[in-house]
Parts: structure tokens; sequence; C-alpha cells
């Protein structure tokens, strides 16, 4: 094999050269590299563009293997095909700004068909690029690939939680009673734990990098220093794009003689009390899956109050005697913190010359029978205690807490959470509203 050595080859004559004869293979070395500074024809392009720096917002005519990023932010424009093209000529367009749904691009034929139609076109989906690669005077221009900005999905990951609502104040019922106030609901997914109500673990969240979730923290229900049934708490969340949204019930306030005796409803339900009559009167219920009802009062008797449900158990029945105060249910513990800690107890109900009765363990206030009751400790969503005559107890406020690999945490909040870790896990506890963005 012999070998030539130049630094350029020159036509003889005229301004073409030729390498090889028909049928021979040219072979470019490994580590060789061709530098194309003019113009090439013949090499069929039928798969790549060079996609050009300068954005375009007004008509323009393309030019063959030459890809364009178009921003219709402003309106609608037109991109004109080349004239008289040849086989393997190839042109790009790409939605710059996400706005071909809002403001179109028009595609103008320029003479040719396109898709084998002599019909101009538009791009009008959301994040769409398209190639387009010229073929022959039959079809003229066909679409060779297209894509979405959605097509390179963002990464997910999964997410455990513990969402508890705002717990109940307790009933004020001059004379006789009030009902402790039932806790807020609670929800949860960690570590196989149990949910509220003897409710199983829930699945955990799958998260996108990017997307921002809402997260709302029920407030406490107020305390009552007038004859009124409990006031119920306000409902925790978490919402966003993509995921279900978990939402956990406010906790039901307790009952009040002279207004009406039977707790109110909720994530866990209010304590009933001595109503109008020595009739019985029946707790509030629970949510299933978040916690229990409130506790009973019998027939019997006329001065009970009976406690608000927790998320671990219902609130303690009134059972004889005509004059009972019972516990408020207790609550759940979780280690989704990396330690133990129980939450969403409900307030002990109060009744006239009975003594007075505990909150459940996580928090639930203790009742008072004419002095101020024991309110639900705040960010555990536990049920605020009962009064006869007194004031009644506030419930606590609501908590929701994310527990996901440090590997995946942003750092992006809002609410100003409580940030922790806990072996390779960040834990964010958030104590008010706010949001985190994967």
């Amino acid at each position: 094999m012999s070998e030539v050595k130049v630094n350029k080859i020159s036509p003889r004559s005229g301004t073409d050269v030729t390498l090889g004869d028909s049928g021979d293979t040219i072979t470019i070395p490994a580590g060789a590299s061709i530098v194309n500074n003019g113009t090439q024809t013949g090499f069929g392009r039928t798969g790549t563009v060079n996609w050009q720096s300068t954005v375009k917002t007004a008509n323009f005519t393309a030019v063959s293997g030459e890809g364009y990023f178009c921003n219709t932010t402003s309106g609608e424009f037109t991109a004109t095909l080349p004239a008289s093209p040849s086989a393997g000529d190839i042109v790009a367009f790409k939605d710059y700004a996400q706005t071909f749904d809002t403001n179109k691009l028009l595609i103008d034929r320029n003479g040719s068909p396109i898709s084998g139609v002599a019909d101009n076109k538009q791009l009008n989906t959301e994040g769409i690029s398209a190639t387009l690669v010229y073929v022959d005077g039959t079809q003229g221009w066909l679409v060779v690939n297209d894509g979405l900005e959605s097509s390179a999905a963002s990464l997910a990951y999964n997410v455990d939680f513990l969402v508890i609502a705002g717990g109940a104040s307790g009933g004020r019922g001059s004379d006789n009673s009030g009902g402790g106030g039932g806790a807020g609901g609670y929800r949860n997914s960690y570590n196989s734990e149990t949910s509220g109500g003897g409710g199983s673990s829930e699945s955990s969240l799958t998260l996108t990098q990017g997307t921002t979730y809402t997260i709302t923290v029920g407030a406490g229900g107020a305390a009552r220093s007038s004859d009124a049934r409990g006031d119920n708490g306000g409902d925790s969340s978490i919402s966003g794009t993509g995921i279900t949204t978990i939402t956990s019930t406010g906790g039901g306030g307790g009952g009040a003689q002279v207004i009406n005796g039977d707790g109110i409803a909720g994530g866990s339900g209010g304590g009933a009390c001595y109503g109008s009559s020595p009739s019985a009167q029946s707790g509030g219920s629970g949510t299933a899956n978040q916690g229990f009802r409130g506790g009973n009062k019998q027939a019997v008797g006329s001065a009970q109050g009976a406690g608000g449900g927790g998320a671990g158990a219902q609130g303690v029945d009134c059972s004889s005697g005509t004059n009972e105060a019972t516990d408020g249910g207790n609550g759940v513990a979780s280690s989704i913190t990396g330690s133990s800690v129980t939450r969403a107890g409900g307030g002990g109900g109060s009744a006239v010359s009975a003594a007075d009765s505990s909150g459940g363990t996580g928090g639930g206030g203790n009742s008072s029978l004419s002095g101020t009751a024991g309110s639900g400790t705040i960010n555990t969503g536990s049920g605020g205690g009962g009064t006869k005559d007194g004031t009644s107890g506030a419930g606590g406020s609501g908590v929701v807490i994310l527990r996901m690999p440090t590997a995946s945490y942003s750092g992006t909040t809002t609410g100003s959470p409580t940030v922790s870790t806990d072996g390779s896990d960040t834990i964010l506890i958030f104590n008010a509203s706010g949001s985190y963005t994967g």
C-alpha cells in the first residue's frame, strides 16, 4: 500500500475533485475529524439539524439543515419551508416557551406538499418539537420525529407522611355538663404504623422533582366561654399535581347541656353530655381510618359528660350514676421523626359535682367543672376538655410531617418547617401551613 502526504488537494482544471472510483470505499481512520466549512450535498441529511441559538419570534424562512427555537409568547407567526427543496433536506422546530397551545406556529409549505397534501400545517401542542425531511415531489416534507418536554419526565421519589388535623374544643354547658372535644383525624404511612381509628398504614406518596406541594395545617377549635357545643378543628392536608390529596378531618366538638348534648362528628368525634332531658345522648362519630367516636351519655342520670374520641381509642362512655365525667380517648404513637411520639388524644368530659376527667394520651385536655378546662396540646391535633360553666379547652392545632431520602430532599420549602435528619432520611415538621417543592 502506497501513501501520499500532502497538505492540500486541488483540481488540475475546473473546480471538481473526485476521490476514488465507483465502488471504492473511502475510509476515515479512527480519531480523525472532518471539518465542513462549506456546503454539503448528497449526504442525505435525515436525522440531524444544527440548532440555531437565535430564538425566532416573527415570520422567517427556514434553511435546510437548521433547527429553530420558536417563541410564540407574543402571538402566532409563520415558518416558511425552503423553496425548491432537494431529497434529504431537513428542518426542525421547537416550542421555546411552551406556548404553541396558546399561539400556534404556522408552517408554510412554500409550494411543496407536506405529508403528501398541498396544505399548510400548524404546530399547536404545548412543548412540541418536530423534524421534517423532504423526500420527493409526491410526499414532499414528512415528519420523521416529534417529541414533548414531558417526554423528559422529572425524577420521582417516595415520601412518607403523618397528617393530623386540628383538634376540637370541648363543649360548655351551664348547670350540668360539657363533652370533651374530639382529636383531629390521623393519617400515617410510615413504617407500617397504624392510622387513626384502627386503620392500616397508608401507601407513601410519590413526589416529582420540581413540583410544588401545598401543606395545610388545621387550626384547633376555639374555646367556649358561653354555652355552646365545641368548635370543630380545621382540616390538614397535602395536595399537588400528580398525587391524590391526603386530607385529615378536623376533630368534632364536644356536646353542651342546654344546647345539644350530642357530640359532633369529626376526625374523632366529640363526647356527649346531658341534653335537654335525661335521655341518652350520642358521641360524635369518627372518620373511617382517621379516628374514633366520642363517648356516649347514658339514659340513666342527668349530669354526665363523656370524653372526646382519640386517634387510638373512643372516648370513654358514661356508664352509671347521676354524676359522671369520663376520660378522652387515647392517641396513637409514631416514630416518623426518629423517636416515638404520641399525638391526637381526645379531651375529657365534665359533669356537675363529678371529679374532673383526663384527656387522652397524646395531648388531650383535662375537663374543669367551673374553671378553664385544659386545651389540647398544640401541633398534636388533640381535643380540649369540656366544662360545666367555666371556659372549655381549645383544640390543639394539627401537624404535617414528611420523611424522605436525604439524597432526594430539595431544600425548597415555605412556612418554615422544622428540618432534621434520622439516618439517611430528612424529616420536615410543618407546624403551620406552607409548601414543599420536590
